[in-house]
């Protein structure tokens, strides 16, 4: 609303662009300025997060197989200790939440949140839990396990990192890695 109103009042027609063109761009971009005020993450730490998601992707394709940390880092001209600093500064916020864009509807039924039901969204919402459960199943046999312990078993990272004999900090590296990863292979879920 307020890029619309700030669109209406701002609107020059002798500048050649249409209104409905000029309050797009406004709209979107007080959308944009409203998530970013919300969110404590610098913008560096999405950049990267984004960087490393394409990254995987890319040295996956290329290799045919899972990407090791060190292929990833060398992929993007780091260290893998710059590498895995990246990785704990993705840890550090969050990159997406099932529950934030799910609610329960009034039949106890999930929606997305802000959206009507549709006879077609039950199926969409299927056909994505299908497609990331067949994701999760390709992740590397570590990444799948700090995830099982982590969402099935509902163990912290302290406890998953006792259990695997490896720090707190390593989990939050695995765990942020395998969040990369799924975004990366989920890209078509996202446009």
């Amino acid at each position: 609303m307020i890029g619309l109103i700030e669109a209406a009042r701002k609107y020059d027609g002798a500048k050649g662009a249409s209104f409905e063109t000029y309050a797009g761009i406004r709209i979107r971009g007080s959308m944009l300025d409203e998530i970013r005020r919300g969110d404590w993450a610098p913008r560096s730490v999405h950049r990267n997060s984004r960087r490393i998601s394409e990254a995987i992707k890319e040295v996956e394709l290329a290799k045919g197989r899972d990407a090791e940390d060190q292929e990833v880092a060398e992929y993007l001209e780091m260290s893998v200790d710059e590498y895995h600093t990246h990785l704990k500064d993705s840890a550090s916020c969050r990159l997406f939440s099932f529950e934030d864009v799910m609610e329960k509807g009034e039949q106890g039924q999930e929606q997305l949140v802000g959206s009507s039901p549709s006879p077609f969204m039950g199926i969409e919402r299927d056909a994505f839990q299908s497609s990331l459960a067949d994701a999760i199943k390709a992740l590397p046999e570590r990444e799948q396990l700090v995830l099982a312990l982590y969402y099935d078993e509902e163990l912290n990272l302290k406890e998953i990192g006792a259990v695997l004999g490896i720090s707190e900090s390593r989990v939050s590296q695995i765990h942020s890695q395998a969040a990369l990863r799924l975004r990366s292979r989920l890209t078509d879920w996202s446009e």
